[in-house]
């Protein structure tokens, strides 16, 4: 019997890119090589690179005609993201990063999940993989509970409804029902648009089923801009949406105060102040030896730095994070459409 089209719809993947020279032959090739029957098409949203990521974005396009690319002249993920969309054409949408790898079966097992599910969203594991002793180090950072709590898209959990998933399978009239993403979140879009889906009653599934390999950022600035980045923006999220808030985004910005002020109690005090900041050193060494299992000498020695700049990153992103940024964001608030627009009636 031969599959229907419903079994098999068509899929778009979006690609938001900026300096992925390094990764995007190889996050493309993960794409083009899924094991999935329907037709696919691949959308790259090209920023402002300073590197060779255009041309190799051109390389691929002329190699393989599902792959289409559109500009992103501000170079800013969401927006990348809904130019994307508006370039691409196809029913389903699965959103990539230019650093992520999908595992063989992902669309397939993603499509199967949005007809067993009916969600409007799912999305699985950020499996964090490293190429060098570094990023080996930070993958194993990411992956651990001491690194980022108890996300389930980190570590692993149980299939169930989400608050957010990591990257996402969407249905297009979800994507298209809600205006797409929203621009002035420059990070945590994912979870802003998810909001905005399970307000209007839709529902985010999260599978371990659904793995992306992603590659860690290749040093300690680098690491350490993207978590304080996080921060920032996780503390416009608690401001957006009151409620949100909980114990895991608290630890961050109370391990680096309580830190600092033993660091000062230490020096200035009395030398009891130094059993703070002593005891937080133990406990991400102690962390990093089950983290570090299987891992080379020169990996595991990194770990306890990797865990120290994502915490202390974090926290101090979220620290001063601006309330002027919650305020432009929130000044920018979409409500959640709970009704689809009525469509215009067609002529036979």
């Amino acid at each position: 019997m031969n599959a229907t089209p419903s079994q098999h719809p068509a899929v778009s993947v979006i690609m938001p890119v900026l300096n992925e020279e390094r990764h995007l032959r190889n996050s493309v090739r993960h794409i083009l090589e899924q094991e999935y029957e329907g037709e696919m098409e691949v959308v790259i949203a090209l920023g402002p690179s300073t590197d060779r990521t255009d041309e190799i974005a051109a390389e691929l396009v002329r190699e393989d005609p599902r792959v289409h690319t559109v500009p992103n002249p501000t170079g800013r993920t969401p927006a990348a993201l809904n130019a994307a969309i508006n370039a691409s054409r196809h029913p389903i949408v699965v959103r990539v990063d230019g650093h992520g790898m999908l595992s063989r079966n992902y669309i397939a097992t993603a499509v199967r999940l949005l007809e067993e599910t009916g969600a409007q969203n799912v999305g699985g594991i950020m499996n964090a993989e490293g190429e060098n002793a570094w990023e080996e180090a930070v993958a194993a950072a990411m992956t651990s509970k001491i690194g980022v709590g108890n996300a389930a898209f980190h570590t692993g959990g149980q299939a169930g409804p989400a608050e957010t998933v990591f990257l996402g399978v969407f249905r297009r009239e979800a994507l298209e029902q809600q205006g797409g993403y929203n621009i002035e979140f420059i990070r945590a879009q994912d979870w802003e648009l998810n909001f905005r889906i399970r307000e209007a009653g839709g529902l985010v599934w999260f599978s371990p089923e659904l793995k992306v390999q992603y590659r860690p950022r290749p040093s300690v600035k680098a690491l350490a801009k993207q978590y304080k980045d996080y921060g920032k923006w996780r503390h416009v999220v608690a401001r957006y949406h009151s409620g949100s808030i909980n114990a895991r985004y608290l630890a961050p910005p109370t391990a680096l105060c309580a830190f600092a002020a033993g660091l000062v109690v230490g020096a200035a005090v009395t030398p009891w102040g130094f059993v703070v900041p002593g005891a937080y050193l133990a406990a991400i060494l102690a962390g990093s030896v089950p983290a570090g299992k299987g891992l080379s000498l020169k990996a595991r020695a990194q770990i306890p730095v990797a865990l120290a700049t994502m915490h202390f990153s974090w926290g101090w992103g979220f620290l001063t994070s601006p309330r002027s940024l919650a305020k432009k964001v929130i000044a920018s608030r979409r409500p959640a459409v709970t009704k689809a627009p009525a469509e215009t009636a067609q002529r036979p």
